[in-house]
């Protein structure tokens, strides 16, 4: 977990795709961690991974390898 002072200076983005319900965003924090947060609690926790962490969860996402069965 990223210090709050930390992730005050880093730029979040959301998906132009998303509603106004279940939105992620997400910063890259000093090129050495990728943070996740719910963009209905900007104060509330945020997932840490590493570049390469994110790189394989984003392509479990779209591969679909994550899917509940």
């Amino acid at each position: 977990m990223q210090e709050p002072s930390t992730l005050e200076a880093v730029i979040w983005r959301k998906s132009s795709l998303s509603g106004d319900g279940n939105c992620i965003e997400v910063a890259t924090v000093k090129g050495e961690v990728v943070g996740v947060r719910d963009s209905k609690d900007a104060a509330g926790p945020v997932l840490a991974f590493s570049p390469t962490a994110w790189t394989g969860f984003v392509s479990g996402l779209k591969t679909r390898q994550l899917d509940r069965r």
